[in-house]
């Protein structure tokens, strides 16, 4: 059973910064797409950023130039840096592995940011 967990969600100001990680198994994670969505109220499930196995990364235009999606091989780690908030960036955000035509998603995390 594949488990992804996540951590770093909170209430922040606009024009904050928050860092969300998400720890994924050993085994497959060296050669697993990561990426991170979020889903607001009333909202369809969006895709934030992404980076596959090779490093290759993919953002939402919203979010261009404001979030930095990494990946840590050696800690089974994806990060995302997310500065510049904005209060439409409020959602729960979900950290989303796949690999082979598999996809997993962790349990999401808050974030909040007041105006």
């Amino acid at each position: 059973q594949v488990q992804l967990v996540e951590s770093g969600g909170g209430l922040v100001q606009a024009g904050g910064s928050l860092r969300l990680s998400c720890v994924g198994p050993r085994n497959i994670f060296s050669i697993s797409a990561m990426g991170w969505y979020r889903q607001a109220p009333g909202i369809q499930r969006e895709l934030v950023a992404r980076i596959e196995s090779r490093g290759r990364t993919e953002y939402a235009d919203s979010v261009k130039g404001r979030f930095t999606i990494s990946r840590d091989d050696a800690k089974n780690t994806v990060n995302l840096q997310m500065n510049s908030l904005k209060p439409e960036d409020t959602a729960v955000y979900y950290c989303n592995l796949q690999y082979r035509g598999y996809v997993y998603w962790g349990q999401g995390t808050q974030v909040t940011v007041s105006s």
